[in-house]
């Protein structure tokens, strides 16, 4: 790639005003730029690896159709590079400051600064302890209070801990920090005055290229970053060596886990047609540059049972910046997304210059890590069947953590029926073999089949000639062929046509507020 002799500044909203930055790598994550370089040192390193959320911060990106025309996400700043921040605004636990507030009084000569309600609670409820994690569930929960308070809205504590899931506390435990959740509503409203921000974004607002090169040795890393697809398009054609990055949260840890060394990067994020969600004639088309929490939100609007899969995908701050596109094109053998998208018939919809073709899903990947891409050829999005979603689908993740963790196995399953009789059926697995894959032999086992547990049981032990997974730390390859087999039983008894599981009995969503409701008084859950 030629190298410029000058580079463009990443300009960005922070503490009230426009910031340039020229003189940083473009692998620099917001973390250590936050902490070394602007001296705010309240987000703090836990892992550094988008797990434990001790770094959380929030972005605010241009949105008519959010609050004040600003939509705040949560997002890991461990993994996030600096470059990324082009054009948002950056929100860390020192911008909670009262002059925020429309009602709080200011405070008397000498006396301390009053805490946000976010933080008064956290001291009134006693979330705090050791208080390293503390910044980033702060984060998480303004985040969520300025959400619900511009609606008008209050959370229940379910919704509360799942807007925390991503956040991880060894000293207090969660009680006390669900209790601020809630008790951060019954303070005086202190509000985000998002005016001069949006004003501030609207003045960085670009079209065309960002290209930011800084040194590295001997060499000149550059990061494009178009606003436009086609822009996108040629340069991917242009520079097939070139780095794709999205959401950052498999590369940052590249980066930081592995020392990994980029190049050139080609960033996706600005270019608004590859976030479009839309239904087409007959078709849910979700671009690739639409984030998780986006494309999951759209699946389970017309797919209710994937709600569990969804909340458990990663976490808030991982689904707000990752995409699905990405998800796919990683081609991890234990993604999430791609069991769930294979059970739908989802096709995936590949570019390389002006040229697009589509195929379906599960003959995108080759082997272990490889897939169809030709050179500057990428993925522009994804379609799944509006029909497809009429089935009886059913997802499954299992983990040995149940928030944001890593699958040991994931299922797809989809059937539909004819009276009792399998009409079609798809069967799709991660974390079972080299890639993603649907269990050929099962399905043909339950094709044309009474929909009972004859059938069912013809179909697990078909299981054992479509897979023959491998035992690694999160499970043993004997552990992983039962699960599946058992799946396809659970599948079966939520789905037949007498005395089917009703969703809420299976559903931790509805069983653990029932079974905190009947303990005793003080127990833990």
């Amino acid at each position: 790639m030629n190298h410029p002799t000058t580079t463009q500044p990443i300009r960005f909203y922070h503490q009230g005003q426009v910031v340039d930055v020229s003189d940083v790598h473009p692998t620099r994550s917001v973390l250590d730029w936050l902490r070394e370089d602007a001296h705010c040192t309240g987000t703090k390193e836990g892992c550094n690896e988008g797990d434990c959320g001790a770094c959380t911060v929030v972005l605010g990106e241009l949105d008519a159709s959010a609050e004040g025309g600003l939509k705040l996400s949560t997002v890991n700043a461990c993994i996030q590079f600096v470059p990324t921040l082009h054009g948002k605004a950056l929100f860390t636990v020192e911008d909670l400051k009262p002059q925020c507030a429309r009602t709080c009084q200011p405070p008397a000569a000498g006396a301390p600064d009053p805490l946000h309600p976010v933080q008064q609670a956290m001291v009134d409820c006693h979330g705090s302890q050791c208080g390293f994690c503390t910044p980033g569930f702060v984060m998480s929960l303004w985040s969520t209070y300025e959400q619900h308070q511009g609606q008008g809205t209050r959370p229940t504590r379910q919704q509360l801990a799942d807007d925390l899931s991503g956040n991880l506390c060894r000293c207090t435990g969660y009680r006390p920090i669900l209790d601020a959740g809630q008790r951060m509503f019954d303070l005086p409203a202190v509000r985000l005055d998002t005016a001069p921000v949006v004003q501030a974004l609207q003045g960085l607002q670009r079209s065309g290229t960002l290209d930011y090169a800084a040194p590295l040795g001997q060499r000149v890393d550059r990061f494009l970053a178009p606003t436009g697809l086609a822009e996108f398009a040629a340069l991917r054609q242009a520079h097939p060596q070139a780095r794709l990055l999205a959401g950052s949260t498999d590369i940052g840890l590249w980066v930081n886990k592995q020392f990994r060394d980029l190049g050139d990067i080609l960033y996706i994020g600005d270019v608004a047609e590859l976030k479009r969600i839309e239904e087409r004639p007959g078709e849910l088309y979700i671009g690739a540059g639409a984030s998780l929490e986006d494309a999951w939100r759209a699946l389970v609007q017309r797919v209710p049972q994937l709600t569990d899969v969804w909340l458990r995908f990663a976490s808030p701050p991982i689904r707000h910046a990752g995409t699905m596109g990405g998800n796919v094109a990683n081609g991890s053998p234990i993604g999430d997304a791609p069991p769930v998208l294979m059970a739908l018939d989802a096709v995936i919809e590949l570019r390389r210059g002006d040229q697009v073709r589509r195929m379906p899903l599960q003959d995108f990947y080759l082997d272990y890590m490889k897939n169809a891409l030709q050179s500057g050829e990428f993925v522009q999005g994804l379609a799944v069947p509006l029909a497809a979603m009429q089935r009886q689908v059913r997802a499954y993740k299992i983990s040995k953590r149940f928030d944001c963790d890593i699958s040991a196995l994931c299922a797809g399953l989809a059937i539909t029926l004819d009276g009792d009789t399998v009409q079609a059926v798809r069967l799709a697995y991660g974390g079972m073999a080299a890639t993603v894959r649907r269990a050929q032999q099962a399905e043909a086992a339950l094709m044309g089949q009474p929909w009972n547990q004859a059938s069912v049981r013809a179909a697990q032990a078909a299981l054992a000639q479509d897979f023959k997974p491998l035992s690694d730390m999160r499970a043993s390859a004997d552990y992983r062929l039962q699960v599946a087999q058992n799946l396809l039983q659970r599948f079966w008894l939520e789905t037949r046509s007498q005395d089917a599981l009703a969703p809420e009995a299976t559903s931790v969503w509805s069983v653990m507020p029932h079974a905190i409701a009947q303990q005793p008084a003080g127990a833990t859950p």
